[in-house]
């Protein structure tokens, strides 16, 4: 086995309304270079009102965790609405956090059955950048 770090991939992503999830598994899992055999994959989303999750993708329970956020996060009444009207997308985003870190076993994400790699989108509609890096071990062959 040879250390293998794989160039950076940046994946685009569009969403559609304004609080939204889109599961982005399969665009993740395309960036990960064939002969990387084991390692780690980190997915990043370049915002600061979108974050990224790993959760099932079913959309009962996607509506469930937009409604959580909204329920957590008031949609007004914050200090930052002042300057443009988002506060409340940044701090759902907060919650949830820009990146994920998923393991790569046999050239593969090593998801569990029903996990996926959802981005949360808090302030859309928006194009997203995700940006996706491995470091791992690559096959000799």
């Amino acid at each position: 086995m040879l250390a293998a770090v794989s160039p950076t991939m940046n994946v685009s992503v569009e969403t559609e309304s304004r609080s939204t999830t889109v599961d982005v598994t399969d665009r993740i899992a395309a960036a990960v270079p064939d002969y990387l055999e084991s390692g780690t994959c980190t997915a990043f989303v370049q915002h600061t009102t979108a974050g990224l999750v790993v959760q099932e993708d079913e959309p009962r329970l996607r509506g469930d965790l937009e409604s959580f956020l909204g329920d957590l996060v008031p949609d007004e009444g914050h200090a930052h609405d002042e300057l443009d009207g988002n506060a409340d997308a940044h701090l759902r985003a907060a919650l949830l956090g820009p990146d994920v870190t998923i393991p790569i076993v046999d050239g593969e994400l090593a998801l569990g059955t029903w996990q996926s790699v959802l981005l949360v989108e808090c302030d859309g509609p928006r194009t997203r950048t995700v940006t996706v890096t491995t470091v791992g071990d690559a096959d000799r062959h």
